[in-house]
């Protein structure tokens, strides 16, 4: 009863309200104008010589096979030759359920009008666009017959990659003109056009031959063929054959710049292009020749690749370039390693947690059930979260993940502009195990706090965008975000300019130039072959991502240290290279290296340590070491035992390289003196006399003396066939 009295309310306002859209014009040259061209300017607002146009040949109805028409007919609108443009049960249903889930996801479009929202409107989902919808489909209908919309609707709709109308659609994914399409590859395009990303035939064959399947059965059900000939062309590959000749186009700077202007201005870009909208963004031309240039000169072996270069301060896309049979930005790959920095390091040093020479140990570890390896299958013992960052080390990016919190590390990502599932909830996030994975316009964007002292605005293509009158319609105004402090972006950036000289990005060493680099491999488990190869370089200046793949998952050869290094390595041969400003908030301090190596404490160098025992280290002062070490202050400590075989006894000194030890008989003769063993020593003793050995630092200060006499105070322990005797 309630929600009855509610729909009538709501079907009297709808009404009511339609009325008022009852002036708008239907313009027909949106409906069958095929040759278009929209106009974009560098960020010298020059134009972008890049094309531009939309050259779809049209093609009329009497030229497709008559299953074309029923392919479409029979999965979009099987009512489209009886209504008068507007099902009204379909709308009737759709407000009943979108009442009922207090939401607007239903649209119950028809053909008519789903050729009127891709033409004449945005494509946000509002009561308003509905009801000019609504308006515009019956003065569509008023002017033109059911064969012309229909002709109208195939020559407008998206099929994916670019491509409008469907003998476009037919010449990119079939290579051949839409009149010699095969009942099966028409019913693909007709499963397409509900979501051409997620029914596409390249990245998603099986959902798409699904969803073709789906269309054959409609097909059956009205009798537009026979269940003997749907069960034959389910049989059916999709057998695609893809046109290469548009594979330049999908992947050039203004492609991107038109996405993005489409969804900015929630408008195809059909309506961009006669609405006369000009669209001026970042591209720097000399970055933009010098990105082709630098890639170009490597070898990808054939596969899929792209890069980008993103300002650092405005996050105005200066450049990019791809080549795939489809549109990369499209599309998420797993980041492998890349995430490191981003979801690990960086959250762990701002929550004070780590520094970058706080020792982790590397070893055999299971969390739950993960259990990660490293790379080469070794471990390393104690090793410094700057060397495990720079050299990509797994295992200890693992255990710092569990210190930070999967969902404390997780939101300081998302802040960043990466993306997560709610499936991506375990530890293998950590090594860039997601579900879906990131873009690379996105995980290029996330190392802007990296570069740009902790602040993150989303990247973007277009500047602004003026209409035909010269009037700004949008304008990037960028708002930023503070990710990480000053001092988490610089302490991360200094690990991650280690990697090009020890690291992963060591390629980019010989440059001679201050740059972070940090790659990323996406393997195969159990093969030597992998997914996916990645290399981001920044400069306080500028970002560069750099990927190469295959999104058909076709294994590649390549790592990331190899090909998109060299590539990123090519790039900044050619620039000039500011160095990174180091913020008031970060510290040189000398650290006590025997403190680090020995008990793996960070303790600070004292006026007595001698240079070849200390080193500079930068840290936050949130998060400073004030604890300063005794070690030669205080005289040296010996550890020293006995072992006693059946037949004699050894003296067994664990011995430090900057400590010297002599060993004296009861009568004061050196028997033997060690210096600069950083192991252990061993001398053989005679039974039943007193020995001492003497200690002290190599410049012979703090001696201290220590008596060994097995007759007094001796603790024997049976250990296999020794006994030892502990001083």
């Amino acid at each position: 009863m309630l929600l009855g009295f509610i729909f009538l309310i709501f079907s009297t306002y709808f009404l009511i309200s339609l009325a008022k859209y009852s002036s708008l014009a239907l313009n027909s040259e949106l409906l069958t104008t095929a040759s278009l061209n929209i106009e974009i300017f560098d960020d010298n607002h020059r134009p972008i010589e890049e094309d531009n146009s939309f050259n779809g040949k049209y093609i009329k109805l009497q030229e497709l096979p008559s299953y074309v028409k029923e392919c479409f007919i029979s999965i979009e609108d099987k009512d489209f030759y009886k209504h008068n443009g507007i099902n009204k049960k379909r709308i009737i249903k759709a407000i009943v359920n979108n009442l009922k889930n207090l939401s607007y996801k239903e649209g119950a479009s028809t053909i008519s009008q789903q050729l009127i929202k891709n033409t004449h409107l945005s494509g946000e989902k509002t009561i308003s666009r509905k009801l000019k919808e609504i308006s515009l489909t019956k003065k569509l209908e008023k002017r033109f017959s059911k064969d012309e919309i229909l002709e109208f609707y195939l020559n407008v709709i998206y099929f994916g990659n670019n491509t409008y109308g469907i003998n476009e659609a037919s010449n990119y994914y079939f290579s051949k003109d839409a009149s010699l399409l095969s009942l099966p590859e028409s019913a693909m395009l007709a499963g397409m056009i509900k979501s051409p990303k997620k029914y596409s035939p390249i990245t998603n064959p099986e959902s798409s031959k699904s969803r073709r399947n789906l269309v054959l059965s409609e097909m059956a059900k009205d009798g537009k063929i026979s269940f003997s000939d749907e069960i034959k062309f389910k049989q059916e590959d999709l057998n695609l054959k893809i046109n290469c000749s548009k594979v330049d186009k999908l992947n050039t700077y203004s492609e991107q710049a038109i996405d993005e202007a489409t969804s900015l201005l929630k408008m195809p870009a059909k309506q961009i292009a006669i609405g006369e909208y000009k669209i001026y963004t970042y591209q720097n031309s000399e970055l933009q020749n010098n990105l082709i240039n630098s890639i170009s000169q490597v070898s990808f072996d054939e596969n899929d690749f792209a890069g980008m270069a993103i300002d650092s301060k405005t996050g105005g896309i200066q450049a990019y370039y791809g080549n795939s049979v489809y549109k990369i930005l499209e599309y998420k790959r797993q980041p492998g390693s890349l995430i490191k920095p981003i979801l690990v390091y960086a959250p762990a040093i701002n929550e004070n947690i780590i520094s970058p020479s706080t020792l982790i140990l590397d070893e055999k570890i299971n969390i739950g059930d993960f259990s990660p390896k490293n790379v080469d299958g070794k471990y390393n013992g104690y090793i410094s979260c700057r060397e495990s960052l720079a050299k990509s080390i797994n295992i200890p990016t693992v255990k710092i993940l569990s210190y930070v919190g999967i969902e404390k590390a997780k939101n300081y990502a998302v802040n960043a502009g990466i993306e997560f599932e709610k499936t991506d909830d375990s530890y293998a996030l950590a090594l860039g195990g997601m579900t879906y994975g990131t873009t690379l316009k996105q995980i290029t964007n996330a190392y802007m706090p990296l570069a740009n002292s902790g602040k993150f605005t989303t990247a973007k293509f277009i500047h602004f965008i003026t209409d035909k009158n010269g009037k700004i319609v949008y304008k990037n105004n960028p708002v930023y975000k503070q990710v990480f402090r000053d001092d988490t972006s610089f302490l991360v950036t200094d690990m991650l300019k280690d990697a090009t000289n020890i690291g992963t990005a060591k390629k980019l060493g010989s440059l001679k130039k201050t740059l972070a680099s940090k790659t990323g491999t996406v393997g195969i488990k159990g093969k030597k072959e992998n997914l996916d190869a990645w290399n981001i370089t920044y400069t306080p200046d500028l970002i560069v991502g750099i990927w190469t793949g295959n999104l058909d998952n076709k294994p590649i050869s390549i790592s990331g240290g190899n090909q998109p290094t060299i590539a990123s390595k090519n790039f900044f041969s050619n620039l000039d290279v500011n160095d990174f400003e180091m913020p008031s908030s970060v510290e040189k301090k000398e650290i006590d290296l025997i403190e680090l190596d020995e008990n793996h404490k960070i303790m600070l160098a004292n006026s007595a340590t001698p240079e070849r025992y200390k080193k500079e280290e930068l840290f936050s002062r949130f998060n400073s070491p004030n604890e300063q070490s005794s070690n030669f202050i205080l005289p040296p400590k010996i550890n020293a035992e006995i072992i006693s075989y059946s037949n004699k006894k050894i003296l067994e000194l664990k011995t430090k390289e900057y400590c010297q030890y002599k060993i004296y008989d009861n009568e004061n003769n050196l028997l033997k003196e060690i210096k600069n063993n950083k192991n252990k020593a061993e001398i053989e003793l005679e039974c039943d006399k007193t020995y001492f050995v003497e200690c002290s630092y190599l410049d012979g200060s703090m001696p201290v003396k220590k008596e060994l006499n097995l007759k007094s105070g001796k603790k024997m322990i049976n250990h296999k066939k020794q006994k030892k005797w502990y001083i």
